[in-house]
């Protein structure tokens, strides 16, 4: 590779890098409100339950079956959210690399 190249390559590693922030903070953004309507869903369907005498040790399995779509949107935005940290890690460890070698190009 040449030393044009590889900085070519630092170069849209490093704009990738950047995308990547910002679309970690956006999902990062809906991963907090998914949580926040899932915990407020949750708490009105414990009340809910509660006030219709169901039996205490049944209102927490039955409520967050109730509210399973509001679970699953949590879960799925954590492991979008989780997914873009991998995604952020690999794309700081090929900067690395690219930077390992503009270094040895440079010095040799």
């Amino acid at each position: 590779m040449e030393i044009t190249q590889v900085t070519q390559e630092v170069y849209t590693a490093s704009k990738r890098l950047e995308k990547a922030a910002n679309e970690l903070y956006k999902l990062g953004e809906a991963k907090a409100s998914s949580e926040q309507v899932y915990r407020v869903k949750l708490a009105q369907e414990i009340l809910k339950l509660k006030a219709e005498h169901m039996a205490v040790g049944m209102i927490s399995d039955v409520a967050k079956g109730n509210v399973g779509d509001f679970l699953f949107k949590r879960d799925y935005d954590e492991v979008r959210f989780k997914a873009a940290l991998e995604s952020v890690d690999a794309i700081k460890s090929q900067l690395s690399a690219l930077q390992s070698i503009l270094k040895y190009q440079v010095d040799v």
